[in-house]
């Protein structure tokens, strides 16, 4: 049975799990949600496996009407959500019940959001995940495309013996505070570098980690373009190659280049490095304008934090 409806999908709105995970031979992007750790978070906050589906609603303005009683969690950008017409909070399980009207506002702060139903959400798995990625026409509704008026979304039927164990588990659970970003701060981003590094002068690459950075109006889910200082590599190109999530890619105009979970699977542009795995959540949430600064990663440090990521939210990756 559908748990709700479209009323309104906002400007994107979009299907999502943890990805699409060893398809890049076949030429097909990663996809899932941007902001792992939004998403992570509604999952756990309901119960749910850690690789359910949920919604990803980008810059707000989306209504549903809740078609069925259940639990719901919301996390990521401040969009007000409201139920008939009443501010509800965020990082926490919420029971909603059939016939209200959940509304998101424009973000305050943030970029996406995510909703989440316990169970999650039922959606046709292509090579193991739900994910839409427009720019493949795969995954999710509508080929990979956003979500449309009158989408009717089914949650997964929890079996009879593990309803009520799941329903007790997520009854009550909120995110700490210190575990609820604030998007509207300055980022500073931790570079874990390649060994393309060595085709930057160390010139060039001081400027890099000296510069201010701003988050470009072309950020979307394939990267998030940087406007500053430009930084210039000693070779034009390389050799077309596969890219890791979060590479730092350095095209001709200098202008650094972030690269997201809806990535083309091979570039020939040189790449300082990557971003570390645990700051790429809050690029996630980087609006247009936002200040973005580096600096050199403690791998150790970075690999710890990561492990640390996963094994408290059951991931595999």
């Amino acid at each position: 049975m559908a748990a709700m409806e479209v009323i309104r999908p906002g400007m994107l709105t979009l299907i999502q799990d943890i990805g699409r995970y060893g398809a890049g031979a076949q030429g097909l992007s990663q996809g899932g949600a941007v902001d792992l750790h939004a998403c992570c978070w509604a999952n756990y906050l309901l119960a749910n496996d850690p690789n359910s589906a949920m919604l990803e609603i980008t810059l707000g303005q989306a209504e549903f009407l809740i078609l069925q009683d259940c639990r719901i969690a919301m996390t990521g950008a401040d969009m007000q959500p409201s139920l008939d017409g009443k501010l509800v909070p965020m990082w926490q399980s919420l029971l909603v019940k059939k016939g209200q009207r959940l509304v998101f506002g424009f973000a305050r702060t943030g970029l996406r959001a995510y909703l989440a139903v316990q169970g999650g959400l039922e959606s046709p798995l292509i090579l193991d995940s739900a994910s839409a990625v427009p720019r493949n026409h795969l995954g999710g509704f509508h080929q990979g495309m956003g979500l449309e008026k009158g989408d009717r979304l089914s949650a997964k039927p929890i079996p009879t013996g593990c309803l009520q164990h799941q329903g007790e588990l997520a009854a009550g659970r909120q995110t700490s505070g210190r575990f609820v970003p604030d998007y509207s701060k300055p980022i500073e981003l931790r570079v874990i570098e390649s060994y393309q590094q060595a085709s930057f002068s160390a010139e060039e690459k001081q400027r890099f980690y000296a510069s201010r950075y701003t988050v470009s109006q072309e950020t979307d889910r394939m990267g998030c373009r940087l406007s500053g200082e430009p930084i210039h590599a000693t070779v034009d190109g390389i050799v077309s190659e596969g890219i890791a999530l979060g590479a730092i890619q350095i095209p001709p105009n200098g202008q650094p280049i972030v690269l997201l979970n809806d990535r083309q699977t091979l570039g020939g542009y040189p790449k300082l490095g990557c971003v570390a795995r645990v700051d790429l959540p809050r690029l996630a949430q980087a609006r247009p304008g936002t200040a973005v600064t580096f600096k050199r990663a403690k791998l150790p440090e970075a690999v710890e934090q990561w492990q640390q990521f996963s094994r408290f939210f059951g991931l595999s990756l």
